[in-house]
């Protein structure tokens, strides 16, 4: 330890940091530079009941000279049934080992796993090296102390010394809670009268007495409360802050010894962790032979079978073996000289064992794609030297870091893999990655809104104000949302939200797992790390996270889920299952010629929705414009469409230079070879790591040390390496001058450049499904809707998509239909039944059993056959809502659907009564079940219809809300927007708000990107600036605008655009432009009483309009007087008109729009408009 300084006599035992999860906001950071200005020597952290921190404490403590003492706070229940909140502090490794074993029984031995209490008997046997505090008033001592049973506490005393021998402590603290005096005058005594020692302790959760407000609201938020709930724990005090030394000695002046001991306490804690030292895992090797030869065969075996693939005729020849054979040696010598050849076996074994058990497996990803070693393995797909992948860039011998394979499964079949390893290495070696969760930006603010007691109204307006993008923060979003800083300036409430929501921002705040990282230990995972487990106890995890396990010493292995994995597999056996019935050959996926001009003429055309890496709307427009017509184009895209490079203008170069339109140059003559497939631009870290070893004379290694630096900006690094590249290129003979224009674009092109080696193997994935959907488009579309039938903006976008591709969708149906997206005999894809809300796995599965004996004929048979335990009533109605069970009755979807409604309660209630009568024998007497009487005369609107539809399936599918307005629309705008062409000034466009995108320019003014869908086509309208902010609140999905807006080509992506100058709402345009409304009525459909059931609908909307509108500004609210109220009636032999008077002029709003379709008639209710409507 280091030497204490004069004034420093106490040392804190008992610290919470944030991650204590439920109490607790200290941050490592900030804890040790708050201790560095104390010039505080040794600091214990104790989180409660976990280690979650040691590692990220230990390193920085030990980096910044400051004595990391290692210890826990953990419930300690006795046999009596009385807990102790004890301390346990780490003396030596024994200790450190007992202590995970502890902290990792506190889970995974529990039956609940997470009651966070161990039993004093899991003590036994796991006390060695380490100390114990006893916890103060909260422990089994402190109760029987208060209780004034002296008798109690010693016997209680006598079992933690038998525990602990020589290393137990009687704990004291003085923070402000009731009963502190009288608990340390009975302990003293108790401690004097047993010569046991005394130690002081502050319970710390916060650094300063100021953060006492916002530790406060950090446990409300933990316990679901508010801060004004009087039933509330009220557990801390603002004495709990990290007291300094003197503070701590004035404060316990009357017992020198409990000071004194701290320091005894921190002198006997000398734990020395072995941080950063890899420890691979064994791996299985035959009897007798060595690692690194048996990676050595395999790969040697694994690389003839893969040239005897590649060049089936050209193996005898040694020019074309050689290259590979060369590589593939000087990788085996790096690999095995590093000591990583156990690395490269274990994950050789899981990868193929996933292709032995049909579970799909990316063809790489990351650098790990440019090794030969890999490639002849088996463990990536890709020829490294066809596409002048290289190894360094993955595993560099002169900067010594673990290999890292990132390895894609199928989401189907990923869990399988991991399961497999845990079997292979031991259950208790194996363990997925804990992952921490913070209080973000947007959710931060409703936390604290909520436990502050203010209005869900405010803290959802100030949410919503933040936008929505990943890592955005408070700061930010106040630099870029104006609107959120006025709010808050002028609103109390949301400055004192906004105050706290800054201080809580970024704190620790739940757990979680890693997606995809697994941890294999070469022992018991408890010997490098303590273990957590989920609350339903079905998965265990390091309590350690993806840095600090590899900081431990434990290999971490990255098993990540790819779906569009599972939509190649999918669409692969749905089509080989068709080929196999007819006889035909069966595709082979990864064996596709990667020269397809089909393929690149879909891809030319932008039509690249669902087709992975390829399908965003940026990346379809940079695809028109790239025009790609071979595979390193492909790379090339997935590469250039990134902030970076498309920012910077080398998307353009690229571009231009591909297409003649701009001269193909090279830095140096010697580099067109590297160059000449990016048309001599600079695009991949390779080429830069190539373009040192060609011109200076670099090794490989040393050049991923150069693009490394690049990447990073390291200006003392860049400077050794600038001086190193121009000695070894003016050895070569080039220009000085030259050289240092060659190194300072090399340094530019390096901060946009991209890993090829992942670009490549990505390129591939995505070739492969546009390959599907160029010559199978059935199948993959049905595949890809599967794979997200949970998503319903997804699903969506790939329903309109088969639109476009005049693929048939067929509504669902429980007689045709699977769980999943299927394709009929005539390509047509059958809607998945499990993409209706509310259906799970068990009722489809009992529908499809039951199905197995022939199709349903009605209702009634549904009901009977289907199993009613797995099937109820609400799923019925889901059923019915989505239009399933439109095939059981004739007529068309209204009265179907109503009608199938209608009979549901009466069909279930007789099928279960028959199901009864079987099961009891008494069918017989009884027999056939007596049909279900069909309702008369109902019928569903088709506004109910189409929310009915939305609601079972999350869009409208059978029609659209528009469809009713289009007759009113076709008065306000001049054409559909499917004939819209581009002219000088504004025109009116109408349509249904599909979706928008909010933005903001790199100069900070924001705007929007509109899709406006009337049935006849999608639009995209752009708004600005001023219009942005003066429309937002209109922006509201599922709208019908209408807006007026400038129409002209869009160079970019082909095609029209708009660019907005006034949006008004449907109802703002009538209430702006509307003068008649019309009746149109027959004397036979008239009821008795007509007048004064008219005059009832009419009264709500008289005397002129509503002065307030929460989507209206005051220029929109220039309103007619109202409508006039025109009734045509007709009669046989004659017709009139009455037009009623000014006392009956009437807003024309939705709802009484809706109120008199549903009273006369939708085609017998119209609006009139003025002769020539404009938005002004």
């Amino acid at each position: 330890m280091p030497n204490c300084v004069k004034n420093q006599r106490y040392f804190h035992l008992r610290l919470h940091t944030e991650f204590s999860i439920s109490d607790g906001l200290v941050a490592i950071p900030a804890l040790v530079d708050h201790l560095q200005r104390l010039k505080v020597p040794a600091i214990a952290i104790t989180d409660l009941a976990n280690l979650f921190a040691l590692i990220k404490f230990y390193s920085t403590a030990i980096k910044s000279g400051i004595k990391p003492i290692c210890g826990c706070d953990v419930l300690v229940e006795n046999d009596d049934g009385v807990r102790s909140r004890l301390v346990l502090l780490v003396k030596n490794h024994a200790g450190y080992l007992n202590l995970t074993s502890l902290i990792s029984a506190l889970y995974t031995e529990s039956v609940s796993h997470q009651t966070g209490i161990l039993s004093q008997a899991q003590l036994q046997g796991r006390t060695e090296g380490l100390i114990a505090l006893s916890g103060a008033q909260v422990s089994d001592i402190g109760v029987a102390l208060l209780d004034n049973d002296s008798k109690v506490a010693e016997s209680r005393l006598t079992r933690w010394c038998e525990l602990f021998p020589d290393s137990f402590y009687i704990e004291l603290q003085r923070v402000g809670k009731h009963g502190e005096e009288d608990y340390i005058e009975r302990a003293i005594d108790l401690a004097i009268s047993n010569e046991i020692p005394v130690v002081a302790t502050n319970d710390v959760c916060f650094l300063s007495k100021e953060d006492f407000d916002a530790h406060e609201v950090r446990v409300c938020i933990n316990q679901r409360s508010t801060l004004d709930d009087p039933r509330r724990d009220k557990n801390y005090t603002e004495q709990q802050y990290l007291k300094t030394s003197e503070e701590m000695c004035d404060l316990f002046e009357d017992i020198p010894e409990a000071i004194l001991n701290s320091l005894e306490i921190a002198q006997r804690c000398n734990l020395g962790l072995e941080i950063g030292t890899p420890h691979l895992p064994n791996y299985p090797v035959p009897k007798g032979e060595a690692l690194e030869d048996y990676l050595s065969t395999l790969s040697y075996e694994g690389l003839n079978k893969r040239l005897s693939d590649s060049f089936p005729q050209g193996l005898e020849s040694e020019d074309t073996c050689r290259p590979y054979l060369e590589r593939l040696n000087r990788e085996l010598d790096i690999i095995n000289s590093m000591g990583f050849a156990g690395y490269f076996l274990i994950v050789m074994e899981f990868i193929q064992w996933a292709k032995d058990s049909d579970i799909p497996v990316g063809p790489g990803r990351g650098s790990g794609a440019g090794s030969v070693v890999a490639y002849a393995l088996g463990i990536t797909d890709l020829d490294p030297l066809k596409y002048d992948l290289l190894f360094e860039r993955f595993l560099n011998p002169e900067r010594i870091s673990m290999p890292d394979f990132d390895v894609d499964f199928c989401m189907e079949g990923r869990d399988r893999v991991i399961q497999h390893v845990a079997e292979l290495y031991g259950k208790d070696a194996v363990s997925q990655i804990v992952t921490f969760g913070t209080m973000a930006a947007k959710a931060v603010v409703r936390d604290v809104a909520r436990v502050q007691g203010k209005p869900y109204a405010l803290a959802d307006k100030l949410s919503k104000m933040i936008p929505f993008e990943p890592g955005i923060t408070l700061a930010k979003a106040f630099e870029r949302e104006e609107l959120l800083g006025e709010f808050v300036k002028n609103d109390e409430d949301a400055q004192e939200i906004m105050e706290m929501a800054y201080k809580l921002e970024g704190v620790t705040r739940n757990v979680g797992k890693h997606a995809g990282g697994v941890v294999i230990a070469p022992t018991k995972l408890t010997d490098f790390t303590p273990l957590y487990c989920e609350e339903s106890g079905g998965s265990v995890v390091t309590q350690f996270d993806k840095n600090d396990v590899e900081t431990a010493g434990l290999v971490k292995f990255d098993f990540l889920g790819l779906r569009t994995l599972t939509i190649i597999d999918w669409a692969v056996k749905m089509i080989n299952a068709r080929k196999t019935s007819t006889n035909q050959d069966l595709i082979n996926i990864n064996s596709l010629p990667l020269d397809d001009s089909a393929v690149y003429r879909l891809l030319q055309q932008g039509k690249t929705t669902a087709i992975f890496q390829l399908e965003s709307s940026g990346m379809k427009e940079l695809i028109k414009r790239m025009l790609p017509n071979c595979f390193e184009d492909i790379i090339a895209l997935v590469a250039l469409f990134r902030p970076g490079p498309l920012r910077s203008g080398m998307d353009k170069e690229f571009i231009d230079r591909k297409h003649g339109r701009a001269k193909v140059e090279y830095l140096h003559p010697d580099l067109e070879p590297v160059l000449s497939d990016t048309y001599g631009v600079i695009l991949y870290q390779e080429q830069v790591m190539q373009i040192a070893q060609i011109l200076a004379s670099y090794t490989l290694g040393g050049a991923d040390i150069l693009r490394k630096a690049m990447g990073k900006k390291d200006e003392e690094e860049m400077a050794k390496q600038r001086k190193t590249f121009l000695e070894g290129a003016t050895a070569k003979g080039i220009d000085k001058q030259l050289s240092e224009t060659i190194f300072d674009l090399m340094e530019t092109f390096a901060e946009y450049g991209f890993n090829k080696s992942h670009s490549a193997a990505y390129a591939l994935v995505s070739y492969q499904t546009a390959w599907l959907k160029t010559h199978y488009p059935a199948y993959f579309m049905a595949a890809a809707l599967s794979v997200d039938m949970q998503n319903t903006d997804k699903i969506l976008v790939l329903i309109d998509e088969c639109r476009s591709m005049d693929i048939t969708v067929v509504p669902p149906d429980v007689n045709i239909g699977n769980f999943n997206f299927t394709v009929s005999g005539s390509d047509e894809i059958i809607y998945g039944l499990g993409a209706i809300r509310g259906l799970g796995e068990g009722p489809i599965e009992a529908i499809i059993r039951s199905r197995k004996e022939g199709e349903f004929p009605n209702l009634l048979d549904l009901c009977r056959r289907v199993d009613s335990h797995a099937i109820n009533k609400r799923t019925m109605e889901a059923l019915v809502r989505s239009g399933a069970l439109d095939n059981l009755i004739d007529g068309n979807f209204d009265e179907s659907r109503a009608q199938l409604m209608a009979m549901l309660p009466g069909a279930m209630l007789a099928a279960e009564q028959n199901n009864r009568n079987i099961a009891g024998g008494v069918n017989d007497l009884f027999g056939e079940i007596s049909p279900i009487d069909m309702p008369q005369n109902i019928c569903w609107s088709e506004q109910e219809r189409l929310a009915s539809e939305k609601d079972a399936l999350g869009f409208y599918f059978s029609g659209h809300p528009i469809d009713e307005h289009l007759a009113e629309l076709s008065c306000i705008v001049k054409s559909r927007l499917v004939n819209l062409k581009p002219q000088r000034g504004t025109q009116v466009v109408a349509g249904l708000l599909h979706d928008s995108r909010f933005w903001q320019s790199s100069d900070g003014k924001r705007g929007a990107s509109l899709i406006l869908d009337d049935r006849s086509a999608r639009f995209e309208i752009s708004l600005f600036g001023k219009d942005f902010d003066k429309y937002r609140e209109l922006l509201q999905k599922d709208f019908i605008l209408v807006i007026e807006c400038t129409v002209s080509i869009n160079d970019l992506k082909g095609g029209i655009q708009g660019r907005a100058k006034q949006i008004l709402t449907l109802d703002e345009v009538r209430r702006k432009h509307a003068q008649k409304l019309l009746l149109n009525l027959k004397s036979e459909t008239l009821k008795s009483g007509f007048c004064e059931h008219l005059e009832q609908i009419l009264s709500p909307y008289r005397s002129g309009l509503p002065k307030e509108s929460s989507q209206s500004n005051d220029k929109v609210n220039a309103v007619n007087s109202g409508c006039q109220i025109i009734v045509n009636y007709q009669r046989p032999g004659a017709q009139g008109c009455i037009m009623l008077g000014e006392d009956w002029l009437v807003s024309p709003s939705n709802d009484l729009l809706q109120a008199l379709r549903l009273e006369y008639g939708r085609d017998q209710v119209e609006l009139g408009y003025k002769q020539a409507t404009i938005l002004n």
